[in-house]
């Protein structure tokens, strides 16, 4: 659905303006609300929705709306991610065709799911040439502005790409694809001369040891990668990046998440050694399985860590997991953290953007 060239526009940002970028709403509304109340987003400030403010979540058509009615207002500019490119469904092969059916039975929700729901359609008894008639009729504004979006965005000192750039090729020469997704980004990225901000990849998926959602800024190579696992991951946030408004600025962060705050009453030394069993590695084999938790071992490296029962996929010996770690947070006394999961042993809790466990008395706020 993306192999054409990229579409890239220009922008230019007034010294003295506020600019946010978010990435990855994945349709939750509330989270995209949330973060922009917690920012104070208003007056003059500018947001730049760094794709993927589509699928996966909830509500996705209401967050296209609004995402739609900030940039009509010249208050926010939207860039293509991989989750966006619903407009192609007019312009499908029919190979393409069935694998879109098929992802469509399978996931149940997001874009075409809301839109269907909001004309009484079902997808999986009605023709799909039915609904894709129907469908283009009722929402040509939200087609038609999924269609112009750009894939890249690009100003004096910013280029917002939603998953990365290829560091040795001229931004205009790339593809759709190689903008919308770049998977492991800061893996495998060169160094750029202007700042390069992306999400597509959670921040977590870089750390090995805790799990970290807060922004990763670069600044050696000039990128910053801002996917706080909104929907994606259960502890996961909905970052606000604010850009620095001159060269020798720095970033700040707003980041939201619904979790009800605590106090931590008690201090805490943090853990010596823990282990992130995250998405595209969570194989591991249940030693002994319990109601509340299993110990489990990590398939590919060894290493055994207790982890919620309710986190394994299956009731079999070997299975995928949740995201999970056993991360022991070091915490003082009257630090503010966010409840995750409440056990009989204690909190997964975030302090700071960082998820782990806290194991003595809360004060709940």
């Amino acid at each position: 659905m993306f192999d054409r060239p990229a579409k890239i526009e220009y922008l230019s940002i007034a010294p003295e303006r506020r600019v946010l970028v978010i990435a990855d709403v994945h349709g939750n509304l509330p989270y995209l609300r949330g973060v922009l109340e917690l920012s104070g987003f208003g007056g003059d400030d500018l947001v730049i929705f760094d794709g993927d403010f589509l699928e996966k979540g909830e509500q996705s058509l209401e967050t296209l709306r609004l995402v739609m009615r900030l940039c009509a207002e010249g208050r926010a500019r939207a860039v293509c991610g991989n989750c966006d490119g619903w407009s192609d469904i007019f312009s499908l092969s029919p190979e393409q065709e069935r694998r879109t059916l098929d992802y469509l039975a399978w996931r149940r929700r997001g874009l075409v799911w809301d839109m269907c729901r909001e004309l009484s359609l079902d997808l999986l008894t009605d023709a799909f040439s039915r609904c894709k008639a129907a469908l283009g009729e009722a929402f040509a504004d939200e087609w038609a502005f999924l269609a112009q979006l750009p894939h890249a965005i690009e100003s004096d000192r910013f280029i917002f790409a939603h998953s990365g750039v290829h560091a040795n090729k001229p931004l205009a020469a790339h593809t759709a694809a190689e903008l919308v997704k770049y998977d492991n980004f800061l893996g495998s990225a060169g160094h750029f001369s202007k700042w390069v901000i992306v999400g597509h990849w959670p921040v977590m998926l870089y750390h090995e040891s805790v799990v970290d959602a807060n922004p990763i800024i670069d600044r050696e190579r000039h990128i910053v990668s801002i996917d706080g696992g909104c929907v994606l991951k259960d502890d996961g946030q909905l970052n606000a990046l604010v850009l620095p408004r001159t060269e020798d600025g720095d970033f700040s962060c707003f980041a939201y998440d619904p979790f009800p705050t605590a106090r931590v009453k008690s201090d805490q030394a943090g853990g010596e050694r823990s282990y992130y069993i995250r998405w595209g590695d969570s194989r591991v084999r249940v030693l002994r399985r319990g109601e509340e938790f299993s110990l489990c071992r990590h398939l590919r490296t060894g290493y055994e860590m207790e982890i919620l029962t309710k986190y394994l996929f299956t009731d079999g010996e070997i299975t995928g997991c949740n995201d999970c770690t056993d991360y022991v947070l070091p915490l003082r006394a009257g630090d503010e953290v966010r409840i995750v999961e409440r056990t009989s042993r204690g909190y997964l809790v975030k302090h700071k953007g960082v998820s782990g466990w806290y194991f003595g008395p809360l004060e709940e706020m």
